[in-house]
């Protein structure tokens, strides 16, 4: 394990969403690993490792672990994009997660749907202080979004004022993008906000190592036939800003 005073990692799951992050660290040297680019660096003084999680919960994982046994860190931030499933959760809101569970899990009748065997459990926490520490600066950055959305961006994608949402994000290996896919994940997972693929990965590993994490997604959909948009678009004008946002506040105020 490299060794490290205090070390952070941000992942996240597509390049366009640690691009801001990049950009933010002015010292970053890349090390690569089982296939990953792990970007060392500082962000406000703080040291970094800054990296792709890979898509999917087994990508997700594997990269989890590398930043616990290999590099070190004692804390790890995840930003990214998620489909809304929550009431009033629109494109444009950002999502802090509180807790995660695996949507498509399911060893019954040996064990209950969506508990994960050997935990007794089906969801698994983020960390409470750094979850509260994210969220105020995703509500200081998102207060802040005329600031770095133009009006032509806004209207592309219907972005009204965003909000902040906290509570369950959902995680599972397909990307849910029909009406009938969401309105199962909303009947059967009422409390669920949103809806991706890898943080509950992140999540059972974190827990395991006794590692925290803290979650911040921007809505990009919601979940179901009109998910369709330009994708990469959106990563670029939107996501990347609000993570750029979000975590320069963060690390400011860290």
């Amino acid at each position: 394990m490299t060794s490290s005073t205090d070390r952070t990692a941000i992942v996240a799951a597509l390049h366009d969403e640690l691009a801001s992050v990049l950009a933010l660290m002015p010292d970053e040297q890349k090390q690569t690993v089982a296939g990953r680019d792990f970007w060392v660096g500082h962000l406000h003084g703080h040291e970094m490792v800054a990296v792709l999680s890979g898509i999917g919960k087994v990508a997700a994982a594997t990269t989890a672990t590398l930043l616990i046994e290999r590099f070190g860190v004692q804390r790890i931030v995840f930003t990214g994009v998620a489909g809304g499933l929550g009431d009033g959760v629109r494109v444009g809101d950002v999502v802090v997660a509180e807790a995660f569970l695996q949507h498509d899990m399911d060893a019954s009748p040996i064990f209950p749907r969506y508990e994960m065997p050997g935990y007794g459990r089906s969801r698994f926490d983020t960390n409470r202080a750094l979850t509260e520490q994210l969220a105020r600066a995703a509500s200081t950055a998102i207060d802040g979004a005329e600031h770095f959305l133009d009006r032509e961006t806004r209207a592309a994608f219907g972005l009204q004022v965003p909000r902040l949402h906290r509570g369950l994000i959902v995680s599972g290996d397909r990307f849910v993008s029909t009406a009938s896919e969401c309105a199962a994940l909303q009947r059967e997972l009422p409390d669920a906000l949103a809806v991706e693929m890898e943080g509950a990965a992140f999540a059972q590993v974190c827990h395991d190592f006794g590692v925290p994490l803290a979650v911040v997604r921007t809505i990009s959909d919601r979940a179901d036939d009109a998910a369709h948009m330009d994708f990469p678009r959106f990563l670029r004008e939107v996501a990347n800003q609000y993570s750029g946002a979000i975590l320069d506040r963060l690390f400011r105020a860290y």
